[in-house]
Formats: structure tokens, sequence, C-alpha cells
């Protein structure tokens, strides 16, 4: 059984002594009777992109919703911002906290700056209704996100990439300092990928949000995380910066993966290359 890595953040704090906006403490989580996530202890550092990497079924996603309070755990405690999650009004976390699920889909007819609008909604009250404030944080988030030109566009109409960018200006609009994203660059070109890579690695250095971030491609992981959690079997595996947590030791204990792993020239990050394996004529 793969030994368990236990994040090791003491208080409101992470081992970096980074402060932690979001965190959890012995999570066990599932559905239905079956275990999920089994004694897990993570914390996302305040102001910096954290990537959950793993194999499929490893528990990226169950960790996400209950980091979200969607999914509740069996056992276990969650932080955000340094208070119980399950003390908190629905409505409050949602000031506090965005989630944009994988592949969301828009009500039809809906356009661009209406969607960005619901980002809004966990602001408003009976007593409290749309204000010039709410209209500024829509314009700051679709200036941001690219998309104001696309304002009265339906968003049915638009590509891939331009969905996913309008549903970011929707949880910039809502503007919280912890935003969730479960692979937010699923089913795009490789090209629009990195564009919305880019854009999250700027969210976070710009606007100082926390991003945790459920992402699929490894080398994606490696170049615009600050930290990355690999998880294998409802557990963490191996936590740290890129340049930590990336070896063929690791990628192959949490993968099965048999890869070569190199220093970009460039940024000095790591690159994963995995080993290309013929096939021995002899052996046919």
């Amino acid at each position: 059984m793969l030994q368990q890595v236990k994040s090791a953040f003491a208080g409101d704090h992470d081992v970096s002594g980074a402060p932690v906006a979001v965190g959890c403490r012995a999570i066990s989580a599932g559905y239905g009777g079956q275990l999920i996530l089994d004694d897990v202890s993570f914390g996302a550092a305040a102001g910096q992109i954290t990537a959950l990497v793993g194999p499929n079924g490893c528990g990226k996603s169950t960790l996400l919703k209950v980091l979200a309070r969607i999914l509740r755990p069996s056992a276990g405690s969650v932080s955000l911002l340094g208070e119980d999650l399950s003390r908190l009004p629905t409505r409050k976390i949602a000031q506090r906290m965005a989630l944009l699920p994988q592949g969301p889909i828009a009500p039809e007819g809906l356009t661009v700056k209406e969607l960005v609008a619901q980002g809004r909604f966990p602001h408003q009250t009976l007593l409290r209704q749309w204000t010039s404030g709410d209209a500024a944080a829509v314009e700051e988030a679709m200036a941001l996100t690219d998309v104001a030109a696309l304002a009265d566009r339906p968003v049915a109409t638009l590509s891939g990439g331009q969905r996913q960018r309008c549903w970011i200006a929707m949880v910039l609009a809502q503007d919280t300092d912890v935003i969730l994203l479960d692979e937010p660059t699923t089913f795009l070109d490789l090209r629009v990928q990195v564009d919305i890579m880019t854009l999250l690695h700027r969210i976070a250095a710009e606007k100082r949000r926390t991003l945790v971030v459920v992402l699929h491609e490894l080398n994606f992981a490696a170049a615009y995380a600050d930290r990355i959690v690999m998880m294998r079997a409802g557990q963490i595996a191996c936590e740290g910066t890129p340049t930590e947590t990336f070896s063929s030791q690791t990628l192959d204990r949490v993968f099965d993966l048999d890869a070569q792993v190199i220093a970009d020239p460039e940024t000095g990050r790591p690159v994963c290359i995995p080993r290309r394996h013929m096939p021995n004529p002899a052996a046919a």
C-alpha cells in the first residue's frame, strides 16, 4: 500500500510558514459508504496556486468537493480563512470561496454579461440589490479575462476557450479570496490550455487570490503551480514545490509512469518526458 504523506501545517500556516487560506485535517469522505479520501490533511497557502494531481479515481475532485462543502466528510474538519467551514452560513462561504466545476453548462440564451453577473448573487440580499459596485466588479472581471467584447453574445455561441474564460470571469466577479477549479483546461486545444493557465497564474499573482486547481496535465502543474499535491488511492502521496515533487521516482510511485524529468532551460522548472518503450523483436 502507498505510504500516506500528511500535509504539515500548524494552526493557520503551512509547513513553509505561509498562511493557509483553505485546508483540512484528517478528512475521510466518500459516496454511498465507499471511502474515497482516507485521513487526508492539506493546506493551500494564501495567494498561491496549489495543483492537485494524481491518477483517475485518486480523490482529487472529491477533495475539492469537501473543501467547497458540496460533500460533507465523515471525519475531520475543513477551515476557510481561519474559520471552521461547517459553522459558516452558505452565503458567507460563497462570499469567501468560489467553485468552478468541470464542464459547467450555462442556461440557454444567457449572454456573457448575464453569466458573469451571476457571480455577484452571493453579495445581494433583499435589502441590497444590484449596485454600481456590482457593475464595476463584473466589468473588471470581463476585462481581466478578455471577454468584454463578447458581453452581449450568447454563451452557447462561443468557442470552448471563450466559454471557459467567461466562467472564470464569473468566479472572479464573485470577488472571493479562494477559488477552486476542477480541471479547467479539459477538452481544450493546447494553445487554449496554455492561455487559460497563464490567466490563472495572472489572477493569483496580480489579484493575490488563492487557487486550488485539479489538473490532469502534469507539465502544466509543474509549469504554473507554486505547490503540487500528488494523490493516489485517496491519500496524499507527495507534496511540495514542483522541484521537490517531480522526479522519476515519484512519477513511477504515484502514476506508475516511466518518465524522465529534466529542467526547463528557461524557467528551471521540471518537465516530464515519458519514456517510449519499443517492442522487443526478439520476444516476438
